[in-house]
This record gives structure tokens, C-alpha cells and sequence, in this order.
């Protein structure tokens, strides 16, 4: 058994991770392919190896302490004063097995030490839509609300107001951020969200996180944000460092949004639902409002329900047909 941590350059050129780790875990070690000899700014992505290579070109050679795994998680402790504790984390994500290595200083970083308030938002518990294509939501466990589920016409997490969806906001982690700008699909989304009287988007990480990204250009990416925020500045796009703090986020901003909309409502629709007072969008507003308060005539209901269920909506057997529902049928 290896009793040292063995820190080599990777042989093969062409990879984006340019050294080796053996960590002496079981009988052969667990060899990784890591970014750097040591996680000291950022935690760093690993991806295993397919062995030690015979004639490897050693950078460093460290006595360990012990290393022992619990769960998923690998504890590494070096016998050296200095930068002597970390952790290797095995996890899945989209069904691909994902390894980190981090060390106390980068695990901080990215859990910050703040206790998060359990203030209502906007003095109101909220009634939280969460789009049905979530496939891991946010719970708001944490914050006074509850949630249900549903096909939302744009973001992931909504409000509504008289029975429409007034306010929304798009989730992003920042790897799926990155991916939705190179492909443009952003855009889309951008575009549905500012067709609806207050949207944003939250990402979950930081915005220097941008630059430091492996697989793309920071600059493209960087490039094609600035383009999508100057295209669409009625939809902000907020970094929030960690997925607690984007639900925390999310939570207050859907909040601040309803009662803002509330206290400006006048008894036309024009008033209530012009996104961001936008006069020349009034009249399109106006009509997918009012075509949402519309009663369905005889036998539509039926009709509607049944188109909503093989589009993916959620929708009870009996009862009224949401809104929002009831506007896509008609719009289709």
C-alpha cells in the first residue's frame, strides 16, 4: 500500500488536467487526474485515471497522516505543517460520476458562513409554483411558502396574481449557464421571461467562477452574457454564490415582486400586468390577460383538459383549469 500522496504530470499532452494524484486508498491507491497539486483558490475537478503510469515524472511526494473514506467523501490528512487537510468528493450528476478535491479554505468559500433569515417575504407566505420539468427543485423548506407543482409557460419558480403569472425566475447552475449561452438557447428563455410583468434569472455560483471555466472560453461566455443582458435588461441576472443563497434569492425577489404588483394594480389589467410600465407592451399583455380570465364556453373544458395532459400539465380531473393552462390551449 502506498503510504505517501504522489503528485505527478499527466503524459498525456492533451489533456485539459495536467497532473496526477495517487491517494492511498485500498490496495493499488485511487489514481485522479486533476488542474493543480493542491486545491488552494477553488475546489478542483478530478477525473479518474486509468492507472499509475510506470514511468511517471513525480512533482511531489507526501507522507499522509491518514485517509480514510466516510460515505462519499475521501479524508486526506498530510503529514506536513501546512495545507495539510482536504477532501476528495465522489458525487453523480446527469448520470456521470463527478469527483472534486477540496481543501477547508475552498469549502468555506463555498458554503459562506451566514445564517439565512426566516423573515416572510414581503410580510406574506407565499404560494410558490415550481415548474414540473424541475427535476431537482428548490423546496423552500426553509422560507415561509408552499409550493406546487406545474408547467410553467417561462422560468422555473413563479407567482401569481388573480389566477396569471406575474412574476418568474429562471434557474441556472453555472455549467448549464454557460452551456444555454453557447448554444443560444438562453435567449429563448430570456425572451419568455421578459414577456411577463417582473423575471429574472439567479445563478448559483459566482461571476468569477465565469473565467474560470475548462471546457469554453471565458471570454465567449462572458461576451454572450453582457449580449443577453443588454438585449433583455427588464430580466436581471443575479449571482448568488451557492444553491441555498439562489433559493433564498428566489424566494425574496417573487415575494418583493407580487406585493410591488399588488400595491401599483388599478382596476384595468393594463396597469397591473405592463412588464417593467412598458406602454408599447400593453396591448399584448392586455390580451393574453384578459383571454386567461375568459370562462371556457361548453365543452371547451374537457377539451382543454385533455390537451394539457398530453402536453404535460398537470391538471386535476375535476375543478378549474389554471390559467396559464387555459391561455397556452387557447394560444396553440
Amino acid at each position: 500500500m502506498v503510504a505517501d500522496l504522489l503528485i505527478a504530470k499527466n503524459p498525456d499532452t492533451g489533456s485539459s488536467l495536467p497532473y496526477l494524484i495517487r491517494v492511498p486508498l485500498g490496495e493499488r491507491g485511487l489514481v485522479l487526474k486533476t488542474r493543480d497539486t493542491w486545491p488552494r483558490t477553488s475546489k478542483l475537478y478530478c477525473h479518474r485515471a486509468d492507472g499509475w503510469p510506470p514511468d511517471a515524472e513525480i512533482v511531489d511526494r507526501v507522507p499522509v497522516r491518514s485517509c480514510s473514506r466516510r460515505g462519499p467523501a475521501i479524508d486526506l490528512v498530510l503529514d506536513r505543517a501546512r495545507e495539510n487537510r482536504s477532501q476528495i468528493v465522489l458525487t453523480r450528476a446527469r448520470g456521470r460520476e463527478m469527483i472534486f478535491w477540496q481543501s477547508p479554505r475552498t469549502a468555506k468559500q463555498a458554503r459562506p458562513n451566514v445564517a439565512l433569515p426566516t423573515r416572510r417575504a414581503a410580510g406574506q407566505v407565499l404560494e410558490i409554483l415550481v415548474d414540473s420539468r424541475e427535476k431537482y427543485p428548490y423546496t423552500f423548506t426553509h422560507q415561509q411558502a408552499t409550493t406546487q407543482r406545474r408547467a410553467l409557460p417561462a422560468g422555473d419558480y413563479a407567482v401569481e396574481l388573480d389566477g396569471v403569472v406575474a412574476a418568474a425566475v429562471e434557474r441556472k447552475s453555472l455549467a448549464d449557464l454557460a452551456a444555454s449561452l453557447t448554444s443560444g438557447k438562453l435567449t429563448y428563455a430570456l425572451a419568455d421571461l421578459a414577456a411577463l410583468p417582473r423575471a429574472a434569472l439567479v445563478v448559483e455560483d459566482r461571476y468569477s467562477a465565469l473565467f474560470k471555466l475548462e471546457h469554453v472560453s471565458p471570454g465567449v461566455v462572458a461576451d454572450a452574457l453582457a449580449e443577453a443582458q443588454a438585449r433583455f435588461p427588464a430580466v436581471p441576472v443575479v449571482f448568488t454564490e451557492t444553491r441555498p443563497l439562489a433559493q433564498e434569492w428566489t424566494y425574496r425577489f417573487l415575494g418583493a415582486a407580487l406585493r410591488e404588483l399588488r400595491a401599483h394594480a388599478a382596476p384595468a389589467a393594463a396597469d397591473i400586468f405592463a412588464p417593467q410600465d412598458d406602454a408599447a407592451a400593453v396591448g399584448p399583455v392586455v390580451a393574453r390577460v384578459t383571454a386567461a380570465r375568459k370562462r371556457p364556453a361548453d365543452g371547451e373544458t374537457a377539451a382543454a383538459r385533455a390537451w394539457a395532459r398530453a402536453q404535460g400539465y398537470v391538471v386535476a380531473d375535476r375543478g378549474r383549469i389554471p390559467a396559464e393552462v387555459l391561455r397556452a390551449y387557447r394560444a396553440r
